[in-house]
């Protein structure tokens, strides 16, 4: 990667921070130029509009949130170890307030009645979300990890809904059992797709202490 590529890229993930902070519409050069110590002559020679460099903040926090959740999710065994896979990285991007990850969040109610690029893009990028985790189950379905009568569409529904749901509670209301609820939330789904002869199958419980978490 050439000097001007990594001068570029590191200007983005400021520009991820900065919105993560700020919101998506009130990220400008003018703004990014006060966090990233550039000039605001410097930031437009290399986004030209506030529009660009919000598409390019975009598509940075899109990779770091595929190369930190969704990725690796894939690298784990079809089925039920990949789903709870991802489940636990998309938790824990959460718990960490990993900007990628949160301004798609943020931004989606930010952005909703917008008209635009940058709002057809988010919806795309949750659109994509939604494709990848009804892809992951899927896969599980051929494997016969889950009911081969399962709507993988409606899982991935349902599994955007706890974690906006767990981002309402944990950021917003700061609710200590934001993480807990978002478990038990997630290991119900899990029971409601099991084929019939795995539904009594032993599975963690998100109350013990031993159970995974980054706190």
């Amino acid at each position: 990667m050439s000097k001007g590529a990594d001068t570029r890229r590191e200007i983005v993930r400021h520009g991820v921070t900065t919105a993560y902070q700020v919101g998506l519409r009130g990220l400008t050069i003018g703004k990014l130029a006060m966090v990233s110590d550039m000039s605001k002559s410097g930031l437009f020679a290399h986004f030209q509009s506030k529009e660009s460099l919000q598409l390019a903040v975009l598509n940075e926090a899109r990779t770091e949130f595929i190369d930190t959740v969704v990725r690796p999710a894939l690298a784990a065994p079809r089925g039920e170890p990949r789903v709870r896979e991802l489940f636990e990285r998309w938790l824990e991007c959460g718990l960490n307030r990993m900007p990628g990850g949160c301004l798609f969040v943020k931004a989606a109610t930010e952005l909703d009645e917008d008209d635009g690029p940058v709002r057809d893009q988010l919806a795309q990028d949750h659109r994509d979300l939604l494709d990848t985790l009804a892809h992951v189950f899927r896969t599980g379905i051929a494997e016969g990890r889950f009911r081969d009568d399962a709507d993988p569409d409606q899982f991935a529904t349902e599994l955007d809904g706890i974690m906006l749901g767990f981002y309402h509670s944990h950021r917003l209301l700061r609710d200590e059992s934001a993480e807990v609820r978002a478990r038990r939330a997630f290991e119900r789904l899990l029971d409601t797709y099991r084929p019939d002869a795995d539904a009594g199958a032993a599975r963690p419980d998100p109350r013990d202490a031993t159970s995974p978490s980054i706190r």
